[in-house]
């Protein structure tokens, strides 16, 4: 890890050095051969980190070393902001002063005020670049008294092998614990009777309890069997109260509102009276009987339980040689490294957690050498691992390039067992400087995740994992690795919920906030806002949310080495405070669902570094500021907003500029748009989205807006709103939308026929919705292809009032929708009936007909007139089902 930071800082010292020389200023003269002199001593230093990283495990003086090194690489990336901030505020003075001069002779001459501010903060970051010089002197020094080895090699930093999270769904060894457990819950193991029934699963971390635990509780016979099932998990500390507000929302699926013990435990018995319910408490760490016991008492308990054992010698075996040679092509060295595999497994001890993350590690080793190496690491000699940190784990971690080891440690920063989402993963290490592109972060996202450091995958329709968890037993190990860098900070109960906090290295924070704690504003205010201003080192802060923050303090402008700041769904938060646009570093700001947000700060053109503003869900906001149209850098923005105010606000020009935008785009109030030629500046074609929304707001003589806006041929995705003219943008065909899958057609009133949609070669799902002056959909929805709607799998109709007729009259014997699933006509209640040729000439598997009553009764089971034409349907959906 310290290896990746102290890579980091190098690369900054060349940057910031290049950037004042490029600019032609000297902000902080005299530097540079200090500059030289550190850049010389960290690449010493450096090339003896891999030796050092793993002498800390065992040699507490080594530690102490590598974290005053990690101290001062802070430091000077503290002192390099500073610096970088120096630099812009330079560049920016000289602009506005440009501007004046047009009107004003007097620019040139400076107040003594700002003169000296600018002298005292060169003479600042002088002063503490050769501080800090002096304690990496000392460090140097220190080096060489460790006799540390110098094995940094090109080979180990550059190494990287692509390879994949493999699926092992066969839970080795636990077919007799499983049906233990199962006998138990359906009560085969007992007679059954009133009260609870308690099943305890004991085991050491990484034994499989959670698994095991997860296949029970997803059993088809455990699902009928009982009324209500309810997942909490508890982690350390053991907190009774917490645990059983826990149990009641999982419950009453809504925030639970009380906080004394008797009321929550009254609470629950209220609602599980009468019911056969199934509670899993998991990740149970506490002994003490008295905190037991007041959960116990909720509940009136009887007790039972099962001990979890290890696996055998051959169930890891079979389990680490399923893993380590997965898809491997028979090859000579199998053996020999089938008996060196078998000898590593043994050292696992049973665990399947150990043997996954080893079995994985190997996949991608080829020689009898690297083998060997983890079979006879030192590590396994470390007995204080046995209740702390998984050797397993430290060998794996190890093999990782530096660049990955430091992307992982930094996932400490996510509560346990929370879900961490692919994309945000990779913004929050891409605002640290740990990676220069998302291309490269879902890289080492997949790299970890094929290493066992990620599990509980969610995946989307293509299967590429968008979301994981971490075990408890990894969690733990990021924690070790990050010590007092990261801090999740709880205020519930009345009390902060942590530690009397480092202030100074903290790096990263995510702060949670009950919406139900009493005098949780008080406490949020009084205690949270407070050490805000003592987090001045902060890169990322989480304040997601929390419903109690109206408004964000002016103080959190002083956080300037900030990257990330996350205000999602902080429901309350009316606006945000103008020195917010001080934090030039800030690279994300993400304001999804913050409903009651009103305005964003005036100057957020001083945010150049920033990339992704996430603005969904800020229905209140009617503008964005005319600055956003000047950062160049911002690759996501969710919503862009046209406005009638053109002096302080958003005009749809202002999207010239913003050619790095990717994703998806929502462009709203084209209704303000008064021309073709307005509409033409935001040069919307040059930009490569993936997903593009356009709202017209049912404003007539919109036709040449919209023709003007013809998007990127890469788009996949399109949802054209309020469009209200009766012809549609000659883009719309054919060739100019050549990789469109998804196509949503909504609330176009005035629209009296579709357009030649049938063109599209590689369409896959096509909503059409509320397009009330279609009476007739003929010949010309399928245009002139050879093959209509060659890949359209999914065709909605809805809500279209006053059609009546969809004919396909040709002879021909062109394709016409040769893919189709699914076909939904709902809500078309003149429909007079569904073309013979869609119905029997396709490979149709899905219809729903719902409250589209001429065709239900057409269409109906046994007594229908056309009942046989969709007879070989496998499923059909009626208003009644």
């Amino acid at each position: 890890m310290a290896d990746a930071l102290v890579s980091v800082v190098l690369e900054r010292l060349t940057s910031v050095l290049a950037q004042q020389i490029h600019e032609h200023v000297s902000l902080v003269p005299g530097v540079e051969s200090e500059i030289e002199s550190l850049k010389n001593t960290l690449c010493s230093v450096r090339d003896v980190l891999e030796d050092a990283e793993k002498r800390q495990v065992k040699e507490k003086s080594v530690r102490g070393w590598l974290e005053r090194l990690k101290d001062m690489a802070y430091e000077m990336e503290d002192a390099l902001d500073e610096w970088s901030i120096a630099i812009l505020q330079f560049q920016m003075e000289g602009v506005e002063n440009a501007s004046t001069s047009k009107t004003k002779v007097s620019f040139c001459m400076p107040s003594p005020c700002i003169c000296f501010k600018q002298v005292a903060s060169r003479r600042d970051i002088a002063c503490k670049i050769k501080g800090i010089k002096k304690k990496l002197d000392d460090i140097e020094t220190d080096r060489k008294r460790f006799t540390f080895v110098s094995s940094r090699s090109e080979e180990r930093s550059q190494r990287f092998i692509t390879t994949s999270a493999i699926d092992i769904s066969e839970v080795y060894g636990r077919d007799m614990d499983k049906k233990i457990i199962l006998d138990h819950l359906l009560g085969k193991k007992c007679e059954e009777k009133p009260g609870l029934y308690i099943v305890s699963i004991v085991g050491t971390g990484g034994m499989g309890k959670t698994t095991l635990a997860r296949l029970a509780y997803h059993h088809p016979e455990v699902e009928t069997h009982f009324d209500e099932r309810i997942w909490v998990c508890v982690s350390d500390p053991f907190d009774p109260i917490k645990v059983c507000r826990a149990i009641v929302e999982a419950l009453q699926k809504k925030p639970c509102n009380l906080h004394d013990l008797e009321a929550v435990q009254q609470e629950i018995q209220t609602c599980i009276a009468g019911q056969k319910f199934l509670l899993v408490l998991d990740d149970v760490w506490t002994e003490d009987n008295q905190l037991w016991e007041q959960l116990k008492n909720t509940l009136h308990c009887g007790a039972a339980g099962t001990s979890l054992g290890e696996l055998s010698l051959e169930q890891s075996r079979a389990l680490f040689h399923q893993i380590a040679f997965y898809e491997r092509s028979t090859w000579e060295k199998e053996e020999e490294l089938k008996e060196i595999g078998e000898k590593i497994a043994d050292k696992c001890k049973g665990l399947p957690l150990a043997i996954k993350t080893l079995g994985n590690l190997l996949r991608i080793k080829n020689s009898e050498e690297e083998w060997k190496n983890v079979l006879n690491s030192e590590v396994w000699q470390l007995d204080e691992f046995e209740r702390d940190i998984s050797p397993a784990l430290l060998l794996s971690y190890y093999d990782l390039p530096p660049a990955i080891q430091r992307c992982f440690s930094f996932c400490a920063v996510f509560p346990k067992d929370s879900v961490i989402e692919r994309d945000e993963l990779i913004k929050l290490w891409m605002a640290q400087s740990y990676l220069n592109s998302d291309v490269v972060g879902r890289k080492y996202f997949e790299y970890l995740a094929a290493r066992s450091f990620f599990q509980d995958f969610e995946k989307d329709d293509d299967g590429n994992i968008i979301g994981c968890k971490m075990h408890d037993i990894v969690h733990d190990f990021a924690q070790f690795l990050t010590q007092n860098e990261c801090f999740i900070v709880e205020v519930d109960n009345q009390q902060m919920q942590s530690k009397d906090l480092p202030f100074k290295k903290i790096r990263h924070t995510t702060l949670i906030v009950r919406k139900s704690t009493p005098l949780a504003k008080a406490a949020f205010n009084s205690r949270v806002l407070e050490a805000l201003t003592n987090l001045l080192g902060l890169r990322t802060l989480d304040l997601s949310r929390n419903q109690l923050i109206d408004e964000l303090p002016k103080e959190v402008g002083k956080l300037i080495h900030l990257r990330y700041l996350n205000l999602s769904l902080c429901d309350s938060l009316r606006e945000l405070p103008e020195t917010i646009c001080d934090l030039y570093h800030l690279q994300t700001l993400n304001i999804q669902g913050c409903s009651h947000l009103r305005k964003l700060p005036q100057a957020m053109s001083k945010l150049i570094n920033l990339r992704h503003l996430e603005n969904s869900d800020t229905r209140r906001l009617k503008g964005l500021p005319k600055g956003i149209g000047r950062l160049s850098s911002l690759q996501t923005l969710d919503v862009f907003i046209v406005s009638s105010y053109g002096n302080d606000e958003c005009q749809i020009g202002d999207l010239r500029n913003l050619n790095n935008l990717r994703g998806r785009l929502s462009i709203k109030g084209l209704d303000k748009v008064n021309d073709a030629g307005e509409a033409e500046k935001a040069e919307l074609k040059n930009k490569i989205l993936q997903r593009l929304d356009l709202e017209f707001g049912r404003k007539e003589g919109t036709k040449g807006v919209a023709e003007a806006l013809q998007p990127h041929p890469n788009l996949i995705s399109l949802r054209i709103f309020d469009y209200s003219e009766r012809e549609w943008p000659n883009w719309m065909m054919g060739s100019s939308l050549a990789q469109l899958k998804l196509l949503e057609l909504e609330n176009c009133i005035s629209c009296t026929c579709l357009p030649p949609l049938g063109q599209l070669p590689v369409l896959e799902e096509l909503v059409i919705w509320k397009m009330y002056s279609v009476i007739y959909i003929g010949s010309e929805f399928l245009g002139s292809s050879s093959t209509v709607f060659p890949k359209l799998k999914k065709l909605a109709i809805v809500h279209l009032a006053d059609l009546k007729q969809w004919e396909i009259k040709e002879k021909e014997d062109r394709s016409i929708m040769p893919c189709l699933n699914h076909l939904i006509t709902e809500f078309c209640p003149q429909l007079e009936g569904l073309p013979d040729h869609v119905l029997q000439r396709t490979s149709l598997q899905k219809l729903d007909i719902r409250y589209s009553y001429i065709l239900e009764r057409r269409y109906q089971k046994d007594i229908g007139v056309d009942r046989h034409k969709i007879s070989h349907i496998p499923k059909v959906k009626y208003s009644l089902d």
